[in-house]
């Protein structure tokens, strides 16, 4: 992506110095300590048990310094926070609505959130209760080591992602999906947050079809990027690579095929009107 001479979002709170690191693993590790949490059945917010379980220790607080590297990839952060800001605002205007933007909190190692205290081994996510965006940077670094999914649009792709659950929020479609949740049994439950995520690509993808025709940052390589992102974080494809085998009815985040359909679509369209993932038959998506 070329975001030379590109403004910096505002919306930003850096709490990188007041975290802890997870000690034995790394973030990688706690990663996939997190993915093993899934597969037993549980929810990311078991993994320090599953980190203890491995050998590992729970996070202990230390002096965070900052490298030259980190701070590249923050100021990436602040650029790719400003453009979702453009376009959605754009966006929300044709509707005749106002977008309210959300903050993204930048955390080293664990963070209290609205939603409660969070590791980063649960990766980037969104946060509803405060409409805050928490990212760990060194999630970043470990995509393309942990998961095979590196390079600049990637990364634009996480965080579009996490503002797309933003955008959810405050169009009343995420707290009705979650009210729904809470009425239905665990398979369904994970459907209806298969669809939630599905959304969210979907958005990612319209952020990215607007942020090029508004900006022209779009270079070479670059789709195709996001698009390996979204194959390497579909559930059957993680699930596989864990243990060999898939079990679709544990699926949270849609396989490979379908993330990668809806970010397609939305980078394709740039419609909203396109990504509706809720009223179509489950086996559509």
């Amino acid at each position: 992506m070329d975001l030379s001479g590109r403004r910096k979002s505002t919306n930003v709170e850096d709490r990188r110095s007041s975290g802890g690191k997870i000690a034995g693993f790394g973030i990688g590790g706690a990663i996939i300590a997190a993915l093993i949490a899934l597969f037993m059945g549980g929810n990311p917010s078991q993994v320090s048990e599953v980190i203890q379980q491995l050998g590992g220790q729970n996070a202990q607080t230390e002096q965070y310094v900052p490298t030259p590297e980190e701070e590249q990839l923050k100021d990436f952060a602040e650029k790719i926070l400003a453009s979702t800001e453009d376009v959605w605002a754009a966006q929300f205007k044709k509707m005749g609505k106002t977008y309210k933007a959300p903050k993204m909190v930048l955390f080293h190692g664990s963070v209290q959130s609205g939603c409660g205290q969070a590791s980063s081994a649960m990766g980037p996510f969104y946060c509803s209760a405060d409409e805050c965006v928490y990212l760990d940077l060194d999630f970043f670094n470990e995509m393309p080591k942990s998961l095979g999914a590196g390079g600049d649009f990637a990364y634009a792709y996480v965080i579009a992602h996490e503002v797309g659950h933003h955008v959810e929020h405050l169009l009343g479609i995420l707290d009705e999906a979650h009210s729904n949740m809470s009425r239905v049994s665990e398979t369904e439950k994970n459907k209806i947050s298969v669809r939630i995520e599905l959304l969210a690509d979907f958005y990612a993808g319209v952020w990215g079809y607007h942020e090029n025709k508004m900006f022209g940052s779009l270079e070479d390589g670059d789709l195709e990027e996001a698009i390996n992102a979204a194959q390497k974080i579909g559930d059957d494809y993680l699930q596989k690579n864990a243990r060999g085998y898939a079990t679709p009815e544990s699926f949270t985040h849609g396989t490979s095929a379908q993330r990668m359909k809806w970010l397609k679509k939305g980078l394709s369209t740039g419609d909203m009107s396109k990504g509706d993932t809720f009223s179509i038959p489950y086996s559509s998506l």
